[in-house]
């Protein structure tokens, strides 16, 4: 129990480390990727105004149906739809934030298909 408990710390200190320096500002948005085991999450964020421009995750209802969401498959269909919804609300650039999460797999996987679908990072 003490193992998960230090990872999720590490986690945590690897966020704040982040958060530091990556701020989202109405030109250029912070795009913010949360993963779970079973899905992954990912919105735009204008932190200068404290909101969320645009929102796409494997609970998504055009992604729902497409198999299990805890996948490299997955990632690279919510990168995808996020991508077309950002172009679509006039969001070009962002600021990557892997939200202390490791570069690599599903988090790569989602960014590489959002920088495929049109987004500047």
């Amino acid at each position: 129990m003490a193992l998960r408990e230090s990872m999720a710390a590490a986690r945590q200190r690897r966020k704040f480390r982040i958060r530091k320096t990556v701020i989202g500002t109405p030109e250029r948005p912070r795009l913010s990727v949360y993963r779970t085991n079973s899905h992954i999450y990912a919105q735009v964020i204008d932190d200068s105004a404290g909101h969320t421009l645009v929102a796409a995750s494997t609970l998504t209802d055009g992604l729902q149906h497409e198999g299990h969401k805890g996948n490299v498959d997955a990632a690279v269909a919510v990168g995808k739809l996020l991508a077309e919804r950002a172009l679509a609300a006039n969001v070009k650039q962002v600021v990557f934030d892997r939200n202390g999460f490791l570069y690599h797999g599903r988090i790569k996987a989602l960014a590489d298909a959002a920088r495929e679908g049109g987004l500047d990072f």
